[in-house]
């Protein structure tokens, strides 16, 4: 297998897991192509769904889910659970090779509590590489839930899971292994100026600027922090329209549209 700076990985956004989208397909389509894949996924949408069927509210801080410990018993059981193995079932439908895991399994995501006000939260203290290392080198993608290791704090009944936002999995996950390309898949055209216009290349100094000036939307934050994170050790990260047919393939192989933020050399 080719080193795992070769590896690319890719972020999919609730949105951009429809009936009618072909993500799936392509990730399949590349893997058969020989490219070394890790998939982060999200899943917000349907965590809301479900905390509103247990009478659960809803309440976000800057962007973030505020977790209580009966809130983390859902988010884990959608996000490790249903959202992780419909997208691993998919895959392996389509004649792929996948297996699902979250930041938990193998102490692949290490965290500790973020900020008391938004609960079982976690920041990423340590990215394991060990579980990523042993899937891509048998030959499978490795479809990662964002549910974290608590390896750091204690809180009120000691819980060892925390909740953690994707965007910044799939960040913390290319910085450590220094890939290729780091790819978000989203339900938006990329970053937009105040205007709305699409902006197709930032230097990480231009995206910093988007956020300190509120232009940057909450949703889009992560995503920008998690390039400029990412951007330590890979070579290109990428915001790009998930909603348009096999934006994915058409994105490997070299298509246009979206946002790039890389360092000017």
């Amino acid at each position: 297998m080719a080193g795992l700076n070769k590896v690319i990985v890719i972020k999919l956004g609730g949105a951009t897991l429809g009936s009618h989208d072909t993500t799936i397909e392509d990730i399949v389509t590349l893997q058969q192509k020989g490219k070394s894949l890790v998939v982060v996924h999200g899943g917000g949408k349907l965590v809301t769904e479900w905390l509103q069927k247990q009478g659960i509210s809803t309440r976000f801080v800057h962007g973030e889910r505020v977790t209580d410990k009966a809130g983390l018993e859902v988010v884990t059981a959608v996000l490790a659970g249903l959202v992780n193995k419909q997208i691993v079932a998919s895959i392996n439908g389509l004649g792929g090779r996948a297996i699902g895991i979250s930041g938990v399994d193998g102490a692949l995501i290490q965290t500790r509590v973020k900020d008391i006000e938004l609960g079982y939260v976690g920041a990423v203290v340590k990215v394991n590489l060990a579980p990523l290392e042993a899937l891509l080198q048998s030959g499978y993608i490795p479809v990662v839930a964002p549910i974290s290791l608590n390896s750091v704090d204690k809180l009120d009944e000691a819980t060892r899971i925390l909740n953690i936002n994707a965007d910044a999995v799939a960040g913390e996950i290319a910085a450590a292994i220094g890939v290729e390309r780091l790819v978000f898949l989203t339900d938006v055209a990329g970053v937009c100026d105040q205007s709305g216009k699409l902006l197709p290349r930032l230097s990480p100094g231009e995206a910093e600027a988007l956020m300190a000036s509120g232009v940057a939307s909450e949703g889009m934050m992560p995503k920008i922090k998690a390039c400029l994170r990412a951007l330590s050790n890979t070579l290109i990260t990428r915001i790009i329209d998930g909603r348009q047919p096999h934006a994915l393939l058409g994105e490997i192989e070299g298509g246009a549209g979206g946002t790039t933020i890389q360092k000017i050399c």
